[in-house]
């Protein structure tokens, strides 16, 4: 059985989020010294389903998976690139936003998800921007609607042409009435600082604004000429790659295809294993500790690659929680477990630690972060189990954290000669992986007594066992063999029975104290309102909106605010 021909219960193909440019069905990415251009060119018949065309540069899933492929090989594949320039191959058309009939007839676990996934695209561009100096430029040739203009948002310079008839719109309200699900509306407020009556206006008009309006209300960035918008977009182009700071190393690494076998319960990766037990709703996910002791040189790691074994990690965590959160709605709860030797992954955070002024040590630890968010932002229950043999020690005791119950087994079990149960904490801990609320996991731990992160940055570096990691805070029970098995199986068998819907709003609430941000409201937003509105009937309903949509006819709404 093939990925590719892997078929789920629903009888849909599988989505696959593996993609590389030689399979690119929508977008073009060409390099040119220290600048990139990434073309958006949707192939209409290109679509993940059937019933529905991709026309005028609007998007599904397909799009933003081959999009965020786009932005990680940058990052990775060409570090020299300083700037990229997004732009259409379409005339008078940049994006007409997310594919309309594409989400009149998806479920609503499949759209929720997208608009998470393209959220998460999106941020990464931001955050290429901020953690790399990869900056970004928005070039628009006529209509950025929807999603198409928030796919503009996410850049750092947004260029419109003046011809009279280009513009900007974010028309869901009035013409689908639903909301802009890709933070639009928050980038709009926190990001470009639109004032909150222009905002209004701009969000209920379905013809949006252009011209020199767009321009004063903040909307974009500068309006060119259409005789100049050529020789400006390279003058920009110039401009930003100056004053980037992103210096990479004359060549970057490959991102080769995964290695990856998938059975009907189980996908094996190179240093990942995911077993599904779908009668129980459960996912466990085990990763594997380096085999080999981590390079001596930045110049070694650079020639490992994509076989460098923080990277081979993070690579696939990142394939199985997508693959998990869209391919298999009924999980309801994650199981994180580790085998390998503690001291090797901390010598690995150590060499990443001591290596931070190296691209590639520096590109692989904001992978790291993004994926660790993913997985906060992933909505299974999660659950880590730390046994004998386990080796949560630094970047992977990050998963121990984000979960949202953890159990450690004291000392060893009966008849097993596995060494017991340790948990190791690293300097990167400290700092590299921050949450969406821009906090660490362990600062968002301790928020009543900060001080307690120092008492646990006191034990970098040291095996901690079961009773001390629990007096540490590091985990949520240390439990002893007898009580193990029931302890984990009766929280697994209730969690599994509680309403999907309360818990994704439970764990939402419960992962992100502290400070607000841009970004958690983006998700928290989209977990509150746009999960509500897309099941309400004036959006999804025969004669909601998205349905009646094209038809001529009228949306009939329920007219009681609630």
């Amino acid at each position: 059985m093939t990925d590719t021909d892997r078929k789920l219960a629903n009888g849909k193909t599988r989505i696959d989020f593996q993609t590389d440019p030689s399979r690119y069905r929508h977008w073009k990415l060409a390099v040119d010294g220290d600048v990139a251009t990434l073309i958006m060119d949707v192939d209409e018949k290109g679509g993940l389903y059937e019933g529905y065309e991709l026309k005028l540069n609007s998007y599904d899933l397909g799009v933003d998976i081959e999009l965020a492929d786009a932005i990680e090989r940058l990052r990775f594949e060409h570090p020299q690139v300083k700037v990229v320039l997004l732009r259409s191959a379409k005339p008078r058309v940049f994006c007409a936003g997310a594919n309309i009939r594409m989400l009149a007839g998806a479920t609503h676990a499949h759209k929720v998800n997208f608009c998470k996934f393209t959220n998460e695209t999106r941020n990464g561009i931001e955050d290429a921007s901020e953690s790399s100096g990869l900056k970004t430029i928005c070039v628009i040739n006529g209509t950025a609607a929807g999603g198409g203009y928030e796919l503009a948002l996410a850049a750092d310079h947004i260029m419109l042409v003046d011809d009279g008839s280009s513009a900007v719109s974010l028309p869901e309200l009035p013409l689908l009435a639903v909301l802009p699900g890709t933070g639009g509306l928050t980038r709009v407020t926190d990001k470009r600082k639109v004032r909150r009556d222009h905002a209004d206006y701009f969000c209920t008009t379905e013809e949006g604004v252009k011209g020199k309006r767009a321009v004063e209300w903040r909307l974009v960035d500068e309006l060119v000429p259409g005789s100049k918008f050529d020789d400006t977009v390279k003058q920009r182009a110039r401009e930003f790659a100056a004053t980037s700071p992103r210096g990479g190393g004359p060549k970057g690494i490959a991102l080769t295809p995964l290695k990856r076998e998938r059975s009907a319960d189980a996908v094996e990766y190179s240093a990942v294993s995911v077993t599904l037990q779908r009668p129980e709703r459960l996912a466990t996910i085990t990763i594997r500790g380096p085999e080999n002791a981590p390079p001596t040189t930045a110049e070694e790691m650079v020639a490992l690659g994509p076989e460098f074994w923080p990277l081979r990690v993070a690579r696939d965590l990142d394939d199985a929680i997508l693959d998990i959160r869209i391919n298999e709605f009924d999980i309801a709860a994650i199981v994180f477990k580790s085998a390998g030797d503690l001291g090797q992954v901390l010598a690995y955070d150590a060499f990443l630690d001591a290596s931070k002024n190296h691209w590639l040590a520096r590109e692989i630890t904001h992978y790291w972060k993004r994926v660790l968010k993913r997985v906060d932002l992933t909505s299974r229950s999660l659950v880590a189990l730390v046994e004998p043999g386990s080796c949560f020690a630094g970047t992977l005791a990050e998963l121990v954290f984000a979960s949202d119950r953890s159990y450690m087994l004291i000392g060893q079990r009966d008849g097993d000669n596995k060494p017991a149960a340790m948990m190791a904490l690293s300097e990167l801990n400290f700092g590299a992986y921050p949450m969406s609320n821009g906090l660490t996991r362990l600062a968002s731990r301790f928020l009543a007594n900060p001080a307690l992160v120092e008492v646990a940055r006191a034990e970098v570096g040291r095996a901690l066992d079961a009773e001390t990691a629990e007096d540490t805070g590091l985990v949520t029970f240390a439990r002893d063999d007898i009580d193990w098995e029931d302890e984990v199986r009766v929280f697994l068998e209730e969690r599994a029975s509680f309403s999907p819907d309360g818990l994704t709003g439970l764990e939402a609430n419960l992962r992100f104290g502290g400070p607000e941000t841009m970004e958690s409201k983006i998700f928290a937003r989209l977990t509150a309102w746009q999960n509500w509105i897309f099941q309400r009937s004036n959006a999804v309903g025969e004669d909601g909106a998205l349905k009646r949509y094209g038809t001529g006819q009228r949306p009939v709404f329920d007219t009681k605010r609630v």
